[in-house]
């Protein structure tokens, strides 16, 4: 059973990210143009960020769990589904990964990565790296 005190915290909590996400949304909007299904290949190049592991165990926007050794990730536009190379501009690194959450909603970044993909791209200790991000596969969407 869930006290009175500790549902309060989730629901102000709950607001709190609500109101974050809407003052961010006009700067998501005007990032550039979103690609569409269909486009024989579209990349775009920006910084990557990985899943804090407090995320782990949590629903994604798709319905799935977050499950830090998957290679999957966030992406504000791309249907859930779709498969993208991430391609690590500082060392090389590729990893490919699957769309299932919405995200980063942190201007500039253009993709939230797993850990497992994270680490793939040695981007781990750095916490932010710039990459290029390229659909290899679209998606099905919702």
């Amino acid at each position: 059973m869930i006290s009175f005190d500790a549902l309060r915290l989730r629901i102000w909590g709950a607001l709190s990210i609500a109101g974050v996400l809407l003052l961010l949304l006009p700067g998501c909007v005007a990032a550039g143009p979103t690609a569409q299904a269909g486009d024989e290949k579209v990349a775009e190049e920006g910084i990557a960020s990985y899943y804090a592991p407090r995320f782990h165990g949590q629903r994604t926007a798709s319905g799935e769990r977050y499950d830090q050794d998957a290679h999957t990730a966030a992406h504000r536009t791309h249907p859930f589904g779709t498969i993208v190379r991430v391609t690590n501009q500082e060392n090389g690194r590729t990893v490919d990964v699957r769309i299932n959450d919405r995200g980063p909603f942190v201007r500039g970044r253009i993709i939230d990565l797993s850990k497992a993909a994270a680490r793939d791209l040695r981007m781990v200790r750095d916490g932010v790296v710039r990459v290029r991000v390229e659909v290899i596969r679209w998606g099905e969407g919702p």
